[in-house]
């Protein structure tokens, strides 16, 4: 199938990053008239309700004073676009707004829209996690445009860094037939790739085969790189795998999983047994290209966004 950007990505805006440094110009762009804002409260995001919902953009006239901390996220439609981080209990002060999840609404708002409310959510949840150093204790306080948290104390000045974990997520096939699992948690019939974090001194592929076997026990060799996409939620990037099965007999090691199982084209087709993950992630793109290797036709069938199917 042809290649298209994943969900999330920030191809749509400029993010400008060296600019982050220059207080002049973004003081300039902050009070220009033509910047936007995106409040965030905890991990949700400022929307209008619409309907359909779209994303709060709102200017410096909605927003003043600006009393809030604020991160510069880049350029968007030629317009300086910054993180309002509100307080968690905060609440929707702008006539026919609410906060949301963005994963709830991604499907539903513009795309480019929804990479920046995951951009501003990852960036807001970093600096709410980061208030103290992180080796004397001391508070932080924000520099370069809110990219950059520094120890307050002269004796320290350890600097923090928006935190990025990297994981592996794979689509493993036994040539008819591909491995998904499930989680205990998670809703009825919901069923997704196995999936994991790399872990210090480990290669992506060395993670691959790891994390295969600790969560459903089957050998795979031969792990190709497939694409990568930014999950924010809250600092995940993912990257994309295939890899072909070296064994079948299916052993649940690790507790990660409370189900895992084979299944074909047509039991992902029928919608019958599973609802696979919405297709703003990575996890579907894996499933939907192996389906479209498999039969040369593209997978319709609900997911765990929209659970039309009955399961």
């Amino acid at each position: 199938m042809p290649t298209k950007p994943h969900f999330f990505a920030s191809h749509h805006f400029e993010r400008m990053a060296h600019r982050r440094d220059q207080e002049a110009w973004l003081e300039r762009r902050r009070n220009s008239g033509k910047s936007w804002f995106l409040p965030v409260a905890a991990s949700k995001n400022l929307v209008f309700e619409g309907p359909p919902p779209t994303a709060a953009l709102l200017t410096m006239e909605q927003v003043e004073p600006l009393s809030y901390p604020h991160i510069y996220l880049g350029e968007y439609k030629e317009r300086s676009c910054f993180a309002l981080l509100t307080e968690p209990d905060h609440e929707a002060g702008w006539p026919g707004t609410a906060y949301q999840q963005v994963l709830r609404v991604a499907t539903i708002i513009d795309t480019a829209e929804a990479s920046l409310l995951a951009y501003a959510r990852a960036m807001s949840i970093w600096q709410r996690n980061h208030r103290h150093c992180g080796r004397c204790g001391a508070s932080t306080v924000s520099a370069e445009a809110g990219h950059v948290l520094v120890c307050s104390d002269p004796g320290c000045g350890w600097q923090q860094f928006p935190r990025v974990d990297p994981a592996v997520i794979v689509l493993v096939s036994d040539g008819q037939r591909c491995l998904l699992g499930r989680q205990a948690s998670w809703d009825a019939g919901r069923y997704s790739t196995i999936a994991g974090f790399v872990e210090p001194g480990e290669s992506l592929e060395d993670a691959v085969i790891r994390e295969v076997a600790e969560e459903s026990g089957i050998e795979v060799h031969s792990p190709v790189y497939h694409s990568s996409q930014p999950w924010p939620f809250p600092s995940s990037l993912m990257l994309g795998f295939q890899a072909s099965a070296a064994s079948s007999e299916i052993h649940l090691r690790d507790g990660e999983l409370e189900h895992a199982d084979w299944f074909t084209p047509d039991d992902l087709a029928s919608g019958t047994r599973i609802r696979l993950a919405p297709s703003v992630s990575i996890s579907r793109r894996l499933v939907d290209d192996w389906y479209y290797t498999q039969t040369g036709k593209k997978l319709e069938t609900a997911d765990w966004l929209n659970p039309k199917a009955q399961v």
